[in-house]
């Protein structure tokens, strides 16, 4: 089975439930997009044309690399990044179909070198006797090992075959740099709100889907939305699932109960645009802030399980490493922006784990507002005019004339030093002496409180 199954794939990635299965593998036209009746609503509702893909109008606009391959221009290999469900794999089949071509499919997570070499050398009878190439889809492409991806770079050069690789981790840290040399990387966008919206009416209506057998009230769809969290297919699953429990009763509503009855999830009251979403993240912070870790954690979930967006949430976790941790523990803000990336580069579910993990690291941490205080108050002094000339040592005197005007002259290099510490003016006349730093003694903080006034006093000239 394919790590991603198209558009409407469920879940993680790493959720396969074909690892020892035999590489999938089909040669000539792309497969029938026409499926049974009986299929499941997500596999019913894939998109037979590029036209009703949702969510990629950046490479499927007019003039989009997408669009360019499907109306005739140069063939190109791609890979497509992008987290779970965006529609890896539908868009390949549509692409191929579109385009007239071969299409062969792979994945990752069981075939290997010899499959490879064999839809490779098919590839190339088939060229040669009819004179068309063939679109290699392989999902998981970052699986592959650096020798199986080095099997690729032949065909790929001579355009044996157009691969089309699915990741849904960063390429540019996952594939070969000769294969990333050779492809265009396009990047596919999680679905938005309103796509997922569209989803929904699309497959309330359309014959394909439940053509118009139920009715989803607002609340209901607004609370798929947010389950789906940018995951077409699990949207999908989740209506599919209402809407049989309604059906089977008689009923044609599928409400808010039925949706949370066939999820198994009560809705969050959470509004990523009111007054909640102000609520719970303020929560957030001030139970960070408070060392209530735990209570911290329940806000986390709160924000998870409404489909926040991560993305803020690190951001949050980004500031507050330095506003309410600082100094007192320096590396909750290395800790904060691990978190960050983690987001950025496997994005959920997985990244709920990093986001608890910062969260934890912030709320149990020793506290220190010091930071903040001192950049404010050096702010508050510039706004009110104090900012008054260089000295004349610390100027830059590295331009011709600089001696004369008295730059730099006089300047004492630290390192020179035994101490590393030398003495002589830094601020401007007018603040010689002010204090905006002052640590706390908590955490690692106590030790550079103990330190700072030495620093200060070796500085200014002043007994320690």
């Amino acid at each position: 089975m394919s790590g991603d199954p198209g558009l409407f794939a469920q879940g993680s990635a790493d959720n396969s439930a074909g690892d020892n299965s035999a590489p999938t593998r089909t040669t000539g036209l792309p497969p029938d997009r026409t499926v049974d009746a009986g299929s499941p609503l997500a596999v019913r509702m894939r998109p037979a044309t590029l036209d009703e893909v949702l969510g990629q109008d950046h490479l499927l606009g007019p003039g989009a690399p997408l669009r360019r391959l499907v109306q005739g221009g140069a063939p190109s290999s791609m890979l497509l990044y992008g987290p779970p469900g965006t529609g890896k794999t539908t868009l390949a089949t549509l692409v191929a179909g579109a385009t007239g071509r071969n299409f062969a499919q792979l994945s990752a997570l069981s075939a290997g070198v010899k499959e490879v070499r064999a839809v490779i050398a098919e590839a190339r009878d088939s060229l040669r006797r009819t004179g068309e190439q063939t679109v290699l889809f392989i999902d998981e492409v970052h699986r592959f090992s650096k020798t199986q991806q080095d099997s690729l770079l032949g065909a790929v050069e001579e355009r044996t075959v157009i691969l089309i690789g699915a990741t849904t981790e960063n390429p540019y840290f996952s594939v070969v740099s000769p294969l990333l040399s050779r492809s265009l990387v396009l990047q596919l966008k999680s679905l938005t709100d309103e796509d997922l919206a569209t989803l929904l009416d699309r497959a309330v209506a359309d014959p394909r889907g439940l053509d118009g057998t139920v009715t989803l009230a607002d609340d209901a769809k607004a609370h798929l939305v947010a389950l789906g969290g940018g995951d077409a297919r699990r949207v999908l699953t989740a209506l599919e699932a209402a809407a049989d429990s309604v059906l089977e009763t008689g009923g044609e509503l599928v409400d808010l109960a039925a949706v949370e009855r066939a999820v198994d999830r009560a809705a969050v009251r959470y509004d990523r645009d009111g007054d909640q979403h102000y609520d719970v993240i303020s929560a957030f912070i001030k139970s960070i802030r408070g060392s209530d870790t735990d209570a911290a954690l329940h806000y986390l979930a709160r924000m998870i399980e409404a489909g926040e967006d991560p993305r803020f949430i690190a951001r949050r976790l980004m500031v507050h490493a330095s506003e309410d941790v600082g100094m007192a523990d320096p590396t909750a803000l290395q800790t904060a922006v691990a978190a960050a990336q983690v987001v950025q580069l496997v994005g959920l579910p997985e990244a709920r784990i990093a986001l608890a993990q910062a969260t934890i690291h912030l709320a149990t941490a020793p506290k220190s507002n010091a930071v903040v205080l001192a950049i404010d108050s050096a702010m508050a002094d510039v706004r009110g005019g104090k900012a008054g000339t260089v000295p004349a040592q610390l100027r830059d005197g590295h331009y011709p004339g600089a001696k004369k005007l008295g730059n730099a002259t006089g300047y004492t290099y630290p390192h020179d030093l035994p101490e590393g510490v030398a003495r002589q003016q830094y601020p401007p006349d007018e603040l010689i002496g002010t204090d905006y730093y002052r640590p706390t003694g908590r955490g690692v903080e106590r030790a550079v409180g103990e330190r700072l006034p030495k620093l200060r006093a070796l500085i200014r000239g002043l007994r320690s």
